[in-house]
């Protein structure tokens, strides 16, 4: 059996700081070969996501790893004791990209090919599996599966004319003869039938062991913090049982970024992260968990997470937290329609800490809700806690009674949690929002026993007094300011 990682970096760009061994904001694409490296051997993180979409694609990160860090990768072999796993494109949604994908697939067989050469043997490919994002149904990943295995390693059988030698005796053998697919499941929907999508994806198939990502950043935007946070508990408690069923591990990833919106995992809470999600193998390590804290601080904490092995699922009750996640989604997309220019106007001073396009969600077109377009989840949670105004606290208005009474024991931390987030709260934002909002926001307040950071009001104020006087200059400045209170970007 495979060593199954526990904890992957990712290059999500939500960090305040830029790390040592960058040439300046934001990072290139040979930064993160020097940052895979940097993951590896001072962090200790089992795995690197190199994604594949949105940026200029380096299809030789495996080539430039092994010339460069010959003596650590010697010790430390790729695809066995550490792993780089491509984050390619979906056609499904990114048209422009699609044929990204395809030759993410193709360098597989050619990083196979360098390994064997470094290592002196070829039994171990460095490169075997892809993340397939906005996964709705298996038929994206079995498309993946099946083209890799009839079209990059299936050509090697086919000749290039009548009584020529194969292509495999001409360039020679390709391999992993199969790539293993993950599947990401980013919206809320999809994510309660994830365990379908994977039925399906397996019924054909005799896999010692299946890994699926879940994403918390997109369903947070969409849908609001608590909807999203639930929505997880009850995928990760229905992939339990389709473990059971087909009594094969399912291995779950789960998205978690440092502020509690995007998945509150930092360097300093990353045990209670693990006790609220004690089903999930792998946990992602973005950049802000990476780069915000001191390095022994980050490398103890990735450490827990290594030595910590997963647990059973904490069971909720669906249909209440389902309930729950209908009308808290609601009233979030209902104050996200009137705060969308606002958004939009500061996120527009947010520094850019990697190069990437913009991801597509349900607010990525207007098309999409009501002519609503809002920035990517980073710089939407970025420019709402640099007015204040932290995103967790929206939506949370249509909590009852009942509701809080069921959150003590399907989100034991929720308390605590959203007193910590809320302590970013600053009373001046009423000045930029409608009597409405302001109304709901301390509604919502009343659940949290939060104590106001001072030093973070202060920045946050100085922004809202820019924005309002049209004396914009300092705004960025004192977004990274508040960032480096908070200890993450967005």
């Amino acid at each position: 059996m495979r060593k199954i990682p526990r904890t992957m970096s990712t290059q999500h760009p939500d960090n305040v700081i830029m790390p040592f061994f960058t040439e300046g904001a934001p990072f290139h694409g040979e930064d993160e070969i020097k940052e895979a490296y940097y993951v590896f051997s001072h962090l200790r993180c089992d795995e690197q996501m190199w994604d594949c979409e949105g940026k200029e694609v380096d299809e030789f990160v495996i080539k430039k790893l092994l010339t460069r860090y010959e003596n650590f990768f010697k010790n430390k072999r790729i695809g066995k004791d550490l792993f780089i796993t491509l984050r390619a494109p979906n056609p499904a949604y990114e048209m422009s990209e699609a044929k990204i994908l395809l030759e993410t697939l193709e360098s597989a067989p050619r990083s196979y090919d360098t390994a064997r050469i470094f290592y002196g043997d070829g039994a171990v490919p460095p490169i075997f599996e892809v993340i397939i994002p906005m996964t709705t149904n298996a038929d994206i990943i079995n498309r993946v599966y099946h083209y890799y295995h009839d079209f990059v390693v299936g050509k090697q059988y086919k000749k290039c004319f009548s009584g020529d030698i194969t292509i495999r005796e001409w360039i020679g053998e390709f391999m992993p003869e199969t790539i293993e697919v993950i599947p990401l499941v980013e919206d809320v929907q999809y994510m309660l039938s994830a365990d379908a999508i994977v039925q399906d994806y397996l019924k054909d198939k005799n896999f010692p062991y299946q890994r699926v990502f879940l994403g918390r950043s997109d369903p947070a935007l969409n849908y609001g913090f608590l909807p999203a946070v639930l929505v997880v508990k009850i995928a990760l408690q229905r992939l339990n049982l389709l473990q059971e069923k087909l009594k094969i591990p399912i291995y779950p990833i789960l998205g978690v970024g440092s502020n509690l919106f995007r998945g509150n995992m930092t360097p300093f809470n990353v045990k209670e992260c693990l006790n609220e999600y004690p089903s999930v193998q792998t946990f992602t390590i973005q950049s802000a968990f990476k780069y915000d804290y001191d390095e022994e601080v980050v490398r103890k904490a990735v450490e827990t997470i290594n030595n910590q092995e997963r647990k059973p699922p904490v069971v909720i009750d669906e249909e209440t937290a389902l309930d729950i996640t209908k009308r808290l989604s609601s009233a979030y997309r209902e104050q996200i329609k009137e705060l969308a220019p606002l958004i939009g106007d500061i996120a527009r001073f947010v520094p850019r800490r990697r190069m990437r396009k913009l991801h597509i969600g349900l607010f990525g077109y207007s098309r999409n809700v009501e002519g609503i377009t809002l920035p990517r989840v980073i710089s939407f949670c970025a420019a709402l806690y640099s007015i204040g105004l932290p995103p967790e606290l929206l939506g949370l208005h249509a909590l009852t009674g009942k509701d809080l009474s069921f959150l003590k024991t399907a989100y034991p931390g929720f308390f605590e949690d959203i007193s910590i987030a809320a302590s970013y709260y600053n009373e001046d934002v009423k000045k930029l929002i409608s009597p409405k909002i302001a109304k709901d926001i301390e509604k919502a307040l009343g659940v949290t026993n939060y104590v106001e950071n001072l030093l973070h009001s202060e920045y946050t104020t100085q922004i809202i007094n820019a924005l309002l006087s049209k004396k914009e200059e300092t705004v960025s400045e004192n977004i990274i300011s508040a960032g480096k209170v908070r200890g993450f970007l967005g």
